[in-house]
């Protein structure tokens, strides 16, 4: 016979005395009337009016205990066990919403941060807030907090991935007060995601409504890159409904570290405190430096390398634009290259099997290098990933092995992603590649004129134009306009972005008067819509500009150069991307108007931003080192400007391949370099 338990004996006790009112009661009532009875009625209602209020308290703190424990994931979204929403209070484990574990099984107390009023003042407005900050900077334990202390009574909504997300809101709309918790949000952003009609139409419900998100430093600069193409549109249209953006540093302020001290007793805090010079509270509470320890010395010889391979391999894959889960496959293929690259057999690696073992291990009771399994497949603590993208160097860029493997294992979102991580990098044959792939799964998956299809047409299409194929290029992007302007019409941010385009792809291929009506055309719309200083509408007539540099009108380029270099390096900084092309083409039309002198200082400043930030073989480092030469011709130091092109061919051909346009010019520029010194010599 079954136990039982406290909660039982709390039912039996009050039905017992429920009984020894009611059968007295119904006795009396049926006429039967006696002292003993009655007594006996009396006696059992002051018991009652004693005992009954405990015991229902009890039972009710009991019922409300057994129902928290019962809180699980159904259809990807967290519910209660009858499959409702839960308030805010019934969430009694931070953990259940993406608090990272402090490397216990209890979680340390909340040290109140510098943020916490304005966060809960927008929360108490409604809206949509957005927390941001590097991993374990402690994002989603200051939101929890905040809502548990605000709004305890919401319905909250969490939907735990993409799936889950577009039927979780439409129930929410039906709800009078919510919260709509994405923690990550990054990985509930893209064409099947959150947009921007979901979040109007969620926060223009009935009652109060709030949504809260958190959000990686990296990840956010990544989907507010202007500079990455249409692909991330519908993400950046939906951030541009977040009402307030509420930074969380890694770091504790003074006045965080004052009241971290106050908490002492806490061991979990006093622990981390001795750390704190090092390291913010949150990230050494998430076992987060410990964890990289142990990753960097797994290289160590006889050590843990295949391990540490493992774990380079899962955050190389995650930087080049794969979700998790990962699967267990890829990761072993591609970390045998960062083995090789690391010493191979003389690191005396171990097997498969203990290399598993090893990166799936707790450190400290909780939290791993690595989870999952080979069915569900695996995923590397995110700090890892932040850490290794904050210390990105040329050196560290995502092998282009690594980029072309994991193309084979993505759905389409993640091939546009990893496109766009192959162009970033310089990779454009891999881009071609990635965009082809996310291409033809929108062939299988997506009609024709569905924009992510558009999309990954436009993103082969800018592929074709870096790899020298410009004929294909201005079809693809012609074709593209054509779709976009009939599904979207002809201002929409996308039509705009492919007619910008097929205006480049016209003035590579010397179509100049083409181009500059196409260029003229988009920057009329963006300027009127967004401003003369939005990004997209520098991006534009900064192409214009290089435009009228050829059509041999130098004077308008150079002012035009001159004020979009202005702006981007004041709204930017100077070595920005888009602000390091301004500088380069400004120094091309100073060139051409041969203040030569002014024309070198801007182009070693363009190189030396570009070879460190981007590696001295990146397509845009050569551009700059190539372009230098015809200045060092032009100044009468041929031999500097033969050396330039020298290295430029060599690194061209093995770069971008011996028949590009560009390896094809520098060629033909070292040849007549050449045929120049010869004959000063003669």
């Amino acid at each position: 016979m079954q136990r039982w338990g406290r909660r039982g004996w709390t039912w039996f006790a009050l039905l017992t005395l429920t009984a020894m009112i009611a059968v007295p009661a119904g006795l009396s009532a049926a006429g039967i009337k006696d002292k003993w009875w009655t007594g006996l009625i009396a006696g059992a209602a002051i018991v009652l009016a004693v005992l009954a209020k405990p015991l229902t308290d009890r039972l009710q703190r009991l019922t409300t205990r057994h129902e928290d424990t019962d809180l699980a994931v159904l259809n990807g979204c967290l519910v209660t066990a009858r499959g409702d929403f839960p308030t805010v209070r019934r969430i009694r484990d931070p953990r259940q919403l993406g608090v990272h574990p402090a490397g216990s099984d209890s979680l340390p107390t909340y040290v109140p941060r510098d943020v916490d009023d304005k966060l809960r003042s927008r929360i108490a407005r409604g809206g949509f807030v957005l927390l941001v900050g590097d991993s374990t900077a402690g994002k989603t334990r200051a939101a929890y907090e905040a809502i548990a202390a605000t709004v305890p009574d919401h319905v909250i909504i969490a939907p735990k991935d993409c799936a889950a997300l577009w039927a979780s809101v439409d129930r929410g709309v039906q709800a009078s007060n919510c919260v709509v918790w994405l923690n990550d949000l990054e990985h509930y952003l893209g064409s099947d995601g959150v947009s921007r009609e979901m979040l109007a139409r969620l926060l223009s419900g009935k009652g109060h409504r709030i949504v809260v998100a958190t959000i990686r430093a990296v990840e956010l600069a990544r989907f507010s890159a202007e500079s990455s193409g249409d692909g991330l549109h519908i993400a950046r249209a939906a951030l541009e409904l977040v009402d307030e953006e509420i930074r969380v540093e890694r770091r504790l302020s003074n006045a965080e570290q004052s009241r971290a001290e106050e908490r002492k007793w806490d061991p979990h805090i006093a622990d981390a405190l001795q750390h704190s010079g090092d390291y913010g509270l949150a990230e050494y509470l998430a076992a987060g430096p410990e964890l990289l320890r142990d990753w960097r010395n797994g290289w160590d010889v006889g050590a843990h390398p295949r391990g540490a391979a493992l774990v380079a391999a899962a955050v190389d894959v995650r930087r080049a634009g794969l979700n998790p889960p990962l699967a267990g496959r890829l990761l072993e293929e591609t970390a045998e290259e960062y083995l090789r690259k690391r010493g191979g057999d003389r690191l005396r690696p171990e097997s498969l099997e203990a290399a598993w073992e090893w990166v799936l291990r707790p450190r400290r009771a909780t939290t791993s290098l690595m989870i999952g399994t080979p069915r569900t497949g695996f995923d590397v603590f995110d700090y890892l990933v932040d850490v290794t993208q904050r210390e990105t160097t040329p050196d560290t860029f995502v092998p282009e092995s690594v980029l072309r493997a994991a193309v084979q294992y993505a759905t389409g979102q993640e091939a546009l992603a990893i496109g766009r991580t192959a162009d970033h990098q310089g990779y454009y044959g891999a881009a071609a590649d990635a965009h082809s792939a996310a291409l033809r799964w929108a062939g299988d998956h997506l009609d024709p004129a569905h924009p992510d299809t558009l999309t990954s047409r436009n993103g082969l299409a800018l592929a074709l134009h870096n790899l020298g194929r410009l004929d294909k290029a201005e079809e693809e992007h012609r074709a593209v306009l054509e779709l976009r302007i009939r599904v979207l019409g002809p201002e929409d941010r996308q039509t705009l972005t492919s007619r910008h385009n097929l205006a480049c792809a016209l003035r590579d291929l010397g179509r100049l008067d083409e181009a500059e009506q196409e260029f003229r055309t988009v920057i009329e719309i963006r300027t009127r819509v967004w401003g003369a200083e939005h990004q997209p509408t520098l991006i534009s007539r900064s192409n214009l500009a290089t435009t009228l540099r050829r059509m041999g009108r130098f004077d308008e380029a150079e002012r035009e150069h001159r004020t979009i270099l202005d702006s981007q390096t004041r709204t930017l900084g100077s070595e920005h991307p888009l602000a390091l092309i301004s500088r380069h083409n400004l120094a091309m039309v100073l060139g051409d108007m041969k203040q030569l002198l002014e024309a070198e200082r801007e182009f070693q400043t363009v190189l030396e931003i570009r070879t460190r930030v981007s590696g001295p073989e990146h397509p845009h480092t050569l551009a700059s080192r190539g372009d230098l030469a015809y200045v060092l011709l032009g100044l009468g130091r041929p031999d500097e400007a033969e050396r330039e092109l020298r290295a430029v061919v060599e690194l061209r051909t093995r770069v971008l391949g011996s028949d590009h346009p560009d390896t094809v010019r520098s060629r033909d520029s070292l040849a007549r370099v050449r045929k120049r010194i010869k004959e000063a010599e003669g």
